[in-house]
C-alpha cells in the first residue's frame, strides 16, 4: 500500500503580504519613525484587496514592528519613541511604578567572540566583538550589571564618547547610529549568586542571589545583532513579562 502524498502547504494571501512589507523594511525602504504607503496604496502596488493589506499590517503591528496612529496613518516602529524606547526591559519595581534606568558606563573594549555567542550571533568563532559592561541605576540604586557583545563589522567606529553622549536607550543608540532597530529577543532566565568583582558593582554582599537574564535581539530578517548577560536584583523588582 502505497504512502500518502504530502499535503502542499499554502502561505494566507495576508501573509505573503507581510512577507513582502518586511522584506522592504529590511532593504529599508522605510526607515524607523517613517510612515508607509497608505493601505490603498500597498493594495495597489501588490495587486492584492485592501482588506489583505490590512490584515498584513494588523499582523505586523501586534508585533510592534509598525504603529497604527489615528487619523494620521501607519508608521514604522522605532525605539527613539517612548512608548518603545524601553520596551525590552523587564525589571520593574514591585510598585508598579516606571522608571527608566541611569547608565554607568564601565567598559568598552575590543575582544574575541567565544564560540557559544559566535554561534548566537552568526558570526565564526573568535570573530573581533565589542564587549560592554554598564551598570543600571534606578534612583541611584545599582540594579542590573550588563555585558553586551556587538560584531565590530556591524558597529564600526563604536567608542566610549559616542555611548556616553546618547542619552537614551541602547536599542534606540542602535537604531539611531547605525540603523539596526531590534524588533524581537530571545532570553533564558536562571539564578544565580553574585561573585565578588559583581557585588562590587551592584553593593551587595558576595554570594547575594541575582536573576541571570541572557538575551540575542534580532533585527529585520531575524538577523541576531545583540548578544546580552544581565545580572539583576530583585529585592523589591520583579522580572515583567507579558504572554499573549
Amino acid at each position: 500500500m502505497s504512502e500518502p502524498l504530502p499535503t502542499p502547504s499554502f502561505r494566507p494571501l495576508y501573509e505573503q503580504i507581510r512577507i513582502l512589507i518586511t522584506q522592504s523594511l529590511v532593504a529599508g525602504e522605510w526607515k524607523p519613525g517613517e510612515a508607509i504607503p497608505s493601505e490603498m496604496e500597498l493594495a495597489a502596488r501588490y495587486r492584492v484587496s485592501q482588506g489583505t493589506v490590512r490584515k498584513a499590517i494588523d499582523a505586523l503591528a501586534s508585533e510592534h514592528i509598525l504603529v497604527r496612529r489615528q487619523g494620521k496613518g501607519t508608521f514604522v516602529a522605532s525605539h527613539s519613541e517612548p512608548s518603545y524606547q524601553y520596551r525590552f526591559l523587564r525589571v520593574m519595581p514591585d510598585g508598579g511604578e516606571k522608571l527608566h534606568p541611569h547608565n554607568i558606563l564601565l567598559e568598552l573594549r575590543r575582544g574575541k567572540a567565544p564560540a557559544e555567542i559566535a554561534r548566537a550571533l552568526a558570526l565564526k568563532p573568535g570573530a573581533p566583538v565589542h564587549v560592554i559592561r554598564r551598570v543600571l541605576e534606578f534612583r541611584e540604586r545599582p540594579l542590573i550589571l550588563d555585558e553586551i557583545m556587538l560584531a565590530t563589522a556591524r558597529f564600526p567606529n563604536l567608542t566610549v564618547a559616542r555611548l556616553e553622549e546618547y542619552k537614551g536607550s541602547m536599542y534606540s543608540f542602535y537604531e539611531a547610529v547605525y540603523g539596526l532597530r531590534m524588533i524581537r529577543a530571545e532570553e533564558r532566565i536562571r539564578a544565580v549568586a553574585a561573585t565578588e568583582e559583581v557585588a562590587g558593582h551592584l553593593r551587595v554582599a558576595a554570594g547575594t542571589p541575582l536573576l541571570c537574564v541572557d538575551r540575542i535581539a534580532f533585527t529585520y530578517g531575524d538577523m541576531p545583532v545583540e548578544w546580552r548577560r544581565g545580572l539583576c536584583l530583585t529585592d523589591g523588582f520583579s522580572y515583567v513579562n507579558e504572554l499573549a
